[in-house]
């Protein structure tokens, strides 16, 4: 009982070191091609709604 119990989560700061640049460089990458992935992913599913819906629609002559 006369232990003191450690926080481990005050310890996470202690081991902090930079990242060698190629390797942000390389996580930078591959965050921007899975960003475009997920967007040409949306263009080509998730507008299928909308696009059916612009297609029937009809627009009321105003005179």
């Amino acid at each position: 009982m006369s232990e003191k119990k450690q926080n481990p989560f005050k310890e996470m700061d202690k081991s902090l070191r930079e990242v060698p640049s190629h390797m942000k460089k390389k996580v930078m990458s591959d965050v921007a091609t899975a960003k475009l992935l997920m967007e040409m992913a949306s263009l080509f599913t998730c507008n299928y709604k909308a696009t059916i819906e612009g297609m029937f629609k009809t627009n009321p002559k105003t005179n």
